[in-house]
């Protein structure tokens, strides 16, 4: 009685076996069959692979032999692009869209309300370098905190100085 068990689950366990082996190698034909190159592949084809992974460059360092031979390049200032030059052309109301309006329209973090003229009198009283200093370089208050450039390094200081002029002329009002 035990051995037709064993005879049974034998069996059943050889046919699940087949099935398996079945499918792995109804997956790699299909494989074979869908995909691109292989051992049969142009030159012209593997060609432009290495083409296109090929570095683009390398890196020497100071008082290397091998720097001695390589052509000093010549510098090349980039053309400015129509992005960049829209990013300059922004206002200051445009930069504090951007990235200010997200705290000082709701005062998160302390930040003054851009519609609060009370809580901008203490910052207008003060000089107008320590304002610039601190929306460039940061500031820890008593209150809140301002990151660096509104944590935004991606923005000039002219950007920032710009927005915060907008801020003051807009708190001031």
């Amino acid at each position: 009685m035990v051995e037709k068990r064993d005879q049974q689950f034998f069996d059943g366990f050889m046919i699940l076996v087949g099935v398996f082996v079945g499918l792995i190698a109804g997956v790699l034909m299909l494989g074979d069959l869908v995909g691109d190159g292989g051992p049969g592949e142009s030159a012209e084809a593997h060609a432009a692979i290495i083409e296109r992974i090929a570095p683009v460059g390398q890196v020497a360092l100071a008082g290397d032999p091998s720097l001695a031979a390589a052509p000093t390049p010549t510098p090349v200032s980039p053309a400015p692009t129509p992005a960049a030059a829209a990013v300059a052309q922004r206002s200051g109301q445009q930069i504090y869209q951007e990235a200010c309006a997200l705290c000082h329209d709701a005062g998160v973090g302390g930040a003054p309300m851009i519609s609060d003229p009370a809580a901008w009198a203490p910052r207008l009283a003060q000089d107008r370098a320590v304002l610039e200093d601190h929306v460039i370089n940061g500031f820890q208050g008593n209150v809140g905190l301002m990151p660096a450039k509104g944590a935004r390094a991606d923005l000039s200081d002219d950007d920032v100085l710009a927005a915060m002029q907008h801020m003051l002329d807009t708190a001031s009002q």
